[in-house]
């Protein structure tokens, strides 16, 4: 990627505003929540429906056209466990500004998401996981290996592979947080593109605590190869450590402005 991707997570069915929207179609929260993110500088929107298994195919069709039609054909990440509808969403989407992005497949009982990527010209998060957290990085390293043959196999680009290398809670899971930066160099050095949900690090963090704590673990996944990220656009303090670094990094030229663009 010529520069670092912000997908903006906050298009969510497990905020109870969000989940309320969507079983009555109201659009309005749906709309302000994504016009929010854009103008914080999300290039995507993570749309999130849930496990949808009742009405998940005419939901994603309605949310994709909504914010589609509304946003002047922003991307959008289809993040659901119901296959059907990432199908249906894809069906009425439009690529005018970008691929749509299924998410997630993994190397278990999601491979299959990889297919639906590879049959409509799609990109695929690629969750570096077959059955729950991964033991080590060589088992990363593995199941990366794994959806990489799988999907060239059905055509696929390695650039239309995302891979996640699973974000873990720093509490209870301190001592695995420089392995996941490091495989996240390892992608990078093969020149694979990767993805987090940055904010995972953080849950159960002091609310003042978590914006700290996700600013400094995107800057340094950026600095490892990190390619794109899922996390919270409207974090004034994160997005001002993406562009500082995108800055740092070569990525983007200096500007005394640069935090307003």
């Amino acid at each position: 990627m010529d520069k670092f991707i912000v997908i903006g997570e906050r298009i969510h069915c497990i905020s109870p505003e969000i989940r309320e929207a969507m079983a009555g179609r109201n659009p309005e929260p749906l709309l302000r929540r994504g016009r929010a993110q854009l103008d914080a500088g999300a290039n995507y929107l993570d749309l999130n429906i849930g496990p949808a298994e009742k009405d998940g195919e005419e939901l994603m069709m309605w949310a994709v056209k909504l914010l589609q039609e509304n946003l002047d054909n922003v991307p959008l990440v289809l993040d659901t466990a119901n296959k059907k509808a990432i199908e249906a969403g894809i069906s009425v989407y439009n690529g005018a500004k970008g691929k749509p992005v299924v998410n997630s497949a993994d190397a278990g009982e999601r491979i299959s998401y990889i297919d639906v990527a590879a049959e409509n010209g799609a990109i695929a998060i690629a969750l570096c996981s077959k059955h729950g957290v991964p033991k080590d990085n060589d088992e990363r390293m593995a199941y990366c290996q794994e959806m990489l043959e799988y999907a060239m196999e059905r055509g696929m680009e390695p650039e239309d592979l995302w891979f996640d290398p699973l974000t873990l809670v720093i509490k209870g899971m301190q001592e695995k947080q420089k392995e996941y930066l490091e495989f996240i160099r390892q992608l990078s050095d093969m020149g694979l593109n990767s993805t987090a949900g940055i904010s995972n690090a953080s849950n159960g963090m002091p609310k003042e605590v978590r914006p700290i704590v996700d600013s400094t673990l995107i800057a340094m996944a950026i600095e490892c190869g990190l390619t794109s990220a899922i996390v919270n656009p409207n974090d004034k303090r994160l997005m001002e450590t993406v562009k500082t670094a995108a800055i740092i990094m070569d990525q983007t030229l200096y500007a005394d402005s640069y935090l307003d663009i």
